[in-house]
C-alpha cells in the first residue's frame, strides 16, 4: 500500500526541516529542544543548579537541554525514555494518583524552580475531544506547579488554542502574578500550539 499523500508531505517537510537537521547535528533527541532553548534564553529560565520538572518528557529533548544547562531534571512520561545524564526519569501516567505520589517522592520535599509541560494526549481525530483532553493535561500540570513550585518559580506549558483556551489562560493568570504567551520559531506556523510562561505564584495559592 502506498503511503497517503499527507504522510509523504509530512515526511518530506520533516526531513527538510532545519530544526530537525540542527537537532541531529547537536545530538538532541527532538527539534522541540529548540523551543525550550529560545524561551529559556529570552526569559532566563534555567540556571545551573535549578531543579526542573519535565512533564511529558519523552523522547527527551527538553530534558536534554535543561540538563546541558546544568539543571537537575526529574522527567516523567507515560512512554519509555532512554536514560540521559543528569536526568531522573519516571515512567507513568500523570493522571494517576500513584504516579503523582512517585513524582512527589522524587522531589524529596523540595520545591522546583521550573515546571515544564509539553504533554499532549493520544489524538483521536475528533477536534473537540482532542482539545478537551489536551486542556485536561494542562490543568493537571497547573495544579502540580502551584503545589510544588517555589514562590518565585516558573511554569511553562504547551497549550493548543481553541475552545477553553481563554478560560485556561485566566486560570494561569489567577495562579501567577506574571504571565506571557510565547510562540518560538521552532513551533510551526500552522500549529495552534502556543506556550504560556508564568512566574511568581500568588501567595495565597502556595500550599504548605
Amino acid at each position: 500500500m502506498k503511503p497517503a499523500k499527507t504522510s509523504r508531505a509530512w515526511m518530506r517537510e520533516h526531513v527538510n526541516d532545519p530544526y530537525v537537521k540542527q537537532a541531529k547535528a547537536q545530538g538532541y533527541r527532538s527539534r522541540a529542544a529548540f523551543k525550550l532553548e529560545e524561551i529559556s534564553r529570552r526569559d532566563h529560565l534555567i540556571r545551573r543548579g535549578s531543579l526542573v520538572i519535565d512533564l511529558g518528557a519523552t523522547p527527551g529533548g527538553w530534558s536534554q537541554f535543561a540538563s546541558r544547562e546544568g539543571a537537575e531534571v526529574i522527567a516523567l512520561d507515560v512512554l519509555e525514555m532512554s536514560p540521559l545524564p543528569g536526568v531522573t526519569f519516571l515512567q507513568g501516567d500523570f493522571t494517576e494518583p500513584a504516579t503523582l505520589d512517585r513524582l512527589r517522592s522524587a522531589l524529596k520535599n523540595r520545591r522546583a524552580d521550573l515546571v515544564i509541560s509539553d504533554m499532549a494526549p493520544n489524538i483521536c481525530g475528533v477536534a473537540s475531544a482532542d482539545q478537551a483532553r489536551s486542556l485536561y493535561l494542562c490543568e493537571l500540570a497547573l495544579d502540580f506547579a502551584v503545589s510544588h513550585l517555589k514562590e518565585d518559580g516558573w511554569f511553562l506549558v504547551k497549550v493548543f488554542q481553541g475552545e477553553g483556551f481563554q478560560e485556561y489562560l485566566s486560570a494561569v493568570r489567577a495562579a501567577f502574578t506574571q504571565v506571557w504567551t510565547r510562540k518560538p520559531k521552532a513551533s510551526r506556523d500552522r500549529s495552534s500550539e502556543v506556550y504560556l510562561l508564568a512566574k511568581n505564584l500568588r501567595r495565597q495559592l502556595q500550599s504548605d
